[in-house]
């Protein structure tokens, strides 16, 4: 059997027709949430989303001393996340402040709300 058989009997041919309509409308979403968590999959940077998501805006100085790191290592991940698209930043006289893309805000709401909701139920609990 090569690698692209299929041993099913009957498609569901029904099913088929409807996912690869749903596909079509999702994979503009799909791809921009496949961008987000790629930048977001190290702990630092979603660390960083997350404080930017709770607080709207922060500067490099503050990401830094909330994290614990040295500037220039939060320097190079919000790089990362602003090539991406992910963070803009706003200058306000000399300081820069960082905040998500608005759209960005919206893919990850639904998890940050997941990360709060559980802070609130350990706290809940003990």
């Amino acid at each position: 059997m090569s690698n692209n058989e299929c041993i099913r009997v009957f498609a569901d041919k029904d099913q088929i027709k409807g996912c690869k309509k749903n596909m079509k409308g999702a994979r503009n979403f799909i791809g921009k949430l496949a961008s987000v968590f790629n930048l977001a999959g190290n702990d630092v940077r979603l660390s960083i989303l997350y404080l930017l998501y709770r607080e709207e805006k922060l500067c490099v100085c503050d990401l830094s001393d909330i994290l614990d790191m040295q500037i220039p290592a939060i320097s190079q991940h919000l790089r990362k996340m602003k090539d991406g698209n992910v963070i803009e930043k706003n200058r306000v006289g000399a300081i820069v402040y960082y905040s998500l893309q608005p759209e960005t805000a919206k893919l990850l709401n639904v998890f940050f709300r997941l990360i709060t909701d559980e802070a609130l139920l350990e706290t809940k609990a003990a």
